[in-house]
């Protein structure tokens, strides 16, 4: 017999509009924070609410019993508790933090998050800084010096590829005594890119090559074939600095311009081998399977120094090398729609 499940509207109250506007206003999103008084929160920590919850059977005891030295115990604890909380306040009070922009990640893997810490005032002990709903053992801690800095490490892992906004975090501590808790919520609004997962042992990539014929060199490059002029993102290590100095040296041409452009010799080929890697040539496998086996070829093709290019649909990104083309080639790979 089939089954029918009724899917009822999301009841939105009339003040909670109110309340997103006045939480947003406290905790604006930004890649930098300052921890004051209007964005710190504080209550008792379990032990705090046994202590208190010990301090009114004390109180009881000794207005029943006339006990001089009870009302004394009483409210030397209480007081002794009152400067505790306003120790844990004032341990997050004036601190400032900031966020180092996230390098890339693949998918389901640890992407890493450095934080600094930044002390104007006194000592501050037991920082700590995790996701809200983490559990307490996952906790990042730092003691920051006086008039010092400190760094958090935290890792979190998205398990699907995009351009993903990070969660809020939650600045805690329970110093001195952890009768009571101290906390403010943080949101960044730096994006994290999150690649696809390259697959394991993919198979040798399917290209397209598109380039000159075998041995043809570069023009304006002499007749050595594996010349090309230096791009940015190449190593140090592939400049030819004595051919470079001789080009340098020569005179320039009848209406040229000297200062000739330093030669760098390619790794693996020519123009020659550059290669097209196309979105068509992993057909008949699933839609994500595919990014991830182009995810292999573009890692693999970039650790070899062989020119490369990518064709996703509509989208087409010439050959070339270095950071800077990788990472737009794996941009767009995790950014295309099935």
């Amino acid at each position: 017999m089939p089954s029918f499940r009724l899917k009822l509207p999301a009841v939105r109250w009339p003040w909670q509009g109110r309340w997103d506007r006045w939480w947003q206003a406290r905790h604006p999103a930004s890649d930098t924070t300052a921890l004051t008084q209007r964005n710190l929160y504080i209550v008792p920590s379990r032990p705090g609410f046994a202590f208190c919850a010990t301090l009114l059977v004390l109180l009881l005891a000794s207005i029943n019993d006339q006990l001089s030295l009870g009302y004394l115990l009483t409210f030397l604890l209480g007081g002794a508790g009152l400067a505790s909380m306003h120790s844990t306040h004032a341990n997050l009070r004036g601190l400032k933090l900031d966020l180092k922009t996230p390098p890339p990640a693949y998918a389901g893997q640890p992407l890493a998050l450095d934080i600094r810490l930044h002390n104007a005032g006194t000592a501050r002990f037991g920082v700590g800084l995790r996701l809200p709903g983490g559990a307490a053992a996952d906790t990042a801690t730092a003691d920051v010096p006086a008039q010092g800095h400190a760094q958090l490490h935290l890792q979190l892992s998205f398990p699907t590829r995009g351009r993903h906004a990070l969660p809020r975090l939650r600045i805690e501590s329970h110093f001195p005594f952890g009768l009571f808790v101290v906390w403010s919520y943080w949101r960044p609004a730096a994006q994290a890119w999150v690649y696809p997962a390259p697959e394991v042992d993919a198979p040798p990539a399917a290209a397209v090559e598109e380039g000159l014929p075998q041995g043809q060199g570069q023009p304006g490059l002499g007749d050595d074939p594996g010349l090309r002029p230096y791009r940015q993102g190449d190593s140090p290590r592939q400049i030819l600095w004595k051919k470079s100095a001789l080009a340098l040296a020569q005179p320039a041409s009848p209406g040229g311009t000297s200062g000739a452009p330093l030669l760098v010799r390619e790794r693996l080929g020519s123009r020659a081998s550059e290669q097209w890697l196309d979105l068509s040539a992993t057909r008949g496998l699933p839609f994500e399977q595919r990014l991830s086996r182009l995810a292999a070829w573009v890692r693999r093709a970039e650790e070899a120094g062989l020119p490369y290019g990518l064709k996703l649909r509509d989208v087409s990104i010439a050959p070339d090398l270095g950071p800077d083309h990788f990472r737009a080639c794996m941009e767009a790979l995790a950014l295309i729609q099935e």
